[in-house]
């Protein structure tokens, strides 16, 4: 896209370490995405802003706070694969923010590439309804031209050119009967959602010989709508179609104006969102906004809701890692803007909070509540980490700090009963990156412990007790009697005893009181008594509260910890172990010593398909039995797999497996 638009003059390849958009050390010798990276161009008479988003689930936060920023997405598969495990998770991540999608089927230069089997796994495994826009003519050796069934035409892309220029041949004989066929399939099954084409299709008494600019406009209008999925093909690899999706996106995806309308009530006055913020050695923490309305310019004051303001020093055109200091962002652009030290992924920066206000309450009035920060996934994974000497332990501090506010499903804590710092992250693939990084980019050879799996904790049965506190502290006497309940319940971690005879009682009790209850509640069950993991499934009960003259909040919120603490270590909790979900894409050959691996790791297989040469394997694996195996799995099939996974929920242990899991965690296994 880059290179036809005129932004670069050569082309990058994945497999040569030198592409834009992953510009990381550690993204060029792996070749996979890891940060998302947005770049800034023109096309025709048309302005890109791209952001494009890492492929791999260890990943994935970076494709949730891009989402909240952009007006359409474009999903790209490998057609010869289809839709794999990864693509199930963005396409559900994008139905959250109700995105408009397209499809680009790529890697049709490869033999064993099948358009027509991702068509069927869109529908099947994504419950949408694709609309082939184009059909791909198949040679020995891959994709030969591409056929465009709104134009009827065949495309031809000139190789010894990088595939700038391309022609268009008329189609004849069995070729043009296909592509009609084709064509009047589409049109049937968009005239069942848009009138106006179906009225086209009443008043010609036939499918055939429709305008092309009304199929355009009911294309454009479904997409926009989430009716349906235009699907387009090609190589990005072979420079084959990719011109035809920039100008598909240009075409049927939405215009900044019609996603940000909402944002119309702020008038002329500015309201953007930080949805990335990242560091570079020279600039400092530079924050990616999206301007959803009026204009951005350098020198400008911004504030956020937490009440903070600052100084917008410096704004950059985004392309990756270079920078073209502009002055200005206007409405549905993104800038890149310098000197924003306390904001945060998912801040709303306006320039006034009295427009703030104004605007929140018209969209108050309206019954639109304003949806900011992302969704941050629990951790996978934790480890330990140390620096190599005392003196690196404040550079080390302050590396973690940065990293984290890169990503914020990268978390940093500190145990107090090990006195050491402890990293979550969501795989084992993000904790090696971080290592990694912090090596290449801050110059500290710091110590990563061994992996550690997240497990979660649950009680056993219900429980309800009282715990007293009374002592006198600094010649004050505390005291406090608190009397909860531990329930099983997914909904909520705290709820008040909603009983006629105690509901006044607690309603009546300070907010500041009550708030140190609730922060304790949470902050007890997010250390379990087994091995230190969240409790889920698990709701606090508060029935009575009798607070003495002059007690301390400290004093409640110990009690309070204290009580849960009781019942939890008196219920007795049962450890649950992630589950993955696992997709498994291997030669027909090589599929028994697979399975036969897969049993060996609890692993149920849920379904095999077959695709080609290819099976597919579908299994779900608690992760205790995961630990490096998409390396084993390559091994075993000589290098002819290829493994995808992510997290699919919890489930209990058995006692043997429990005592394993907990001796592992402390380190005596």
């Amino acid at each position: 896209m880059l290179y036809y638009s005129g932004t670069t003059h050569c082309m990058g390849e994945v497999h040569r370490g030198n592409t834009i958009t992953d510009f990381l050390e550690q993204e060029r010798e792996r070749g996979i995405t890891i940060c998302s990276a947005a770049v800034t161009f023109p096309w025709k008479e048309y302005r890109f802003n791209l952001l494009d988003t890492p492929g791999h689930i260890d990943f994935t936060m970076e494709v949730e706070q891009s989402l909240g920023a952009v007006d359409g997405v474009v999903v790209v598969l490998d057609s010869s694969a289809g839709v794999e495990a990864q693509t199930v998770t963005v396409w559900h991540q994008a139905d959250h923010y109700k995105l408009p999608r397209m499809v680009f089927a790529n890697k049709m230069d490869r033999p064993d590439a099948n358009f027509q089997s991702c068509l069927v796994d869109l529908q099947n495994k994504l419950d949408c309804i694709p609309v082939p826009l184009q059909i791909p003519l198949m040679g020995e050796k891959g994709i030969k031209s591409i056929i465009d069934l709104l134009e009827l035409k065949e495309l031809r892309f000139d190789q010894s050119k990088e595939g700038r220029v391309y022609s268009k041949v008329p189609l004849f004989g069995e070729l043009l009967k296909k592509a009609i066929d084709k064509r009047c399939e589409i049109i049937d099954i968009m005239s069942g959602y848009d009138d106006k084409l179906a009225d086209e299709v009443i008043q010609n008494d036939s499918l055939e010989n429709i305008n092309s600019s009304i199929i355009r406009q009911a294309i454009q209008s479904l997409t926009i709508n989430q009716n349906i999925v235009p699907v387009f093909l090609g190589s990005a690899y072979k420079n084959t179609g990719v011109q035809l999706l920039m100008d598909g996106v240009t075409s049927y995806l939405p215009a900044p104006s019609e996603r940000t309308s909402i944002y119309d009530c702020f008038n002329k006055s500015f309201a953007g969102k930080v949805f990335k913020v990242m560091h570079d050695k020279q600039r400092g923490a530079l924050s990616l906004v999206r301007v959803l309305n009026g204009k951005l310019k350098k020198g400008d004051k911004v504030h956020t809701l937490n009440g903070t303001s600052e100084v917008v020093q410096r704004i950059y055109e985004p392309l990756a890692d270079e920078y073209r200091e502009i002055d200005e962002v206007s409405k549905g652009n993104v800038g890149i803007c310098a000197g924003l030290k306390t904001t945060s992924t998912g801040d709303l920066l306006v320039s006034s909070m009295k427009s703030f206000n104004a605007a929140k309450n018209v969209l108050e009035s309206k019954g639109v509540k304003l949806q900011l920060k992302p969704h941050i996934p629990d951790a996978v994974y934790f480890c330990s980490i140390e620096p190599p000497s005392i003196s690196y332990q404040t550079a080390l501090e302050r590396a973690l700090a940065q990293l984290h506010r890169e990503d914020p499903s990268f978390r940093v804590s500190y145990d107090e009963n090990t006195m050491q710092t402890v990293l979550g992250g969501m795989g084992e693939l993000h904790l090696e990156i971080i290592k990694s990084r912090i090596l290449s980019e801050y110059n500290i050879e710091a110590d990563l412990g061994p992996l550690q799996i997240a497990y979660k904790e649950t009680i056993l049965q219900p429980i309800r007790d009282t715990f007293e506190f009374k002592k006198d502290i600094a010649g004050s006497s505390q005291e406090v009697t608190i009397e909860m309940s531990l329930v099983l319940d997914n909904k909520k971690q705290f709820s008040l005893d909603t009983h006629p005879d105690t509901i006044q009682a607690l309603i009546d009790i300070h907010p500041n009181y009550m708030k140190g209850v609730k922060k304790a509640v949470e902050s007890t069950l997010n250390r379990g008594p087994l091995v230190g993991g969240i409790v889920m499934g698990t709701q606090v009960i508060l029935h009575k509260l009798v607070i003495g003259r002059k007690t301390a909040e400290s004093v409640v919120m110990s009690a309070t910890a204290q009580c849960v603490q009781k019942m939890l270590r008196k219920v007795g909790c049962k450890l649950l172990e992630p589950l993955m979900s696992i997709q498994i894409i291997v030669p027909g050959d090589k599929l028994s010593a697979v399975l036969s691996d897969l049993t060996k790791r609890r692993s149920e297989i849920s379904e095999v398909v077959i695709r080609g040469d290819n099976r597919i394997v579908h299994a779900i694996a608690p992760l205790a039995e995961l630990s490096g195996y998409s390396s084993k799995v390559r091994i075993s099939t000589s290098g002819t797999a290829s493994m995808l996974m992510q997290p699919c929920g919890f489930a209990a242990m058995s006692e043997e497996q429990q005592v394993h899991a907990i001796r592992r965690t402390q380190g005596l296994e």
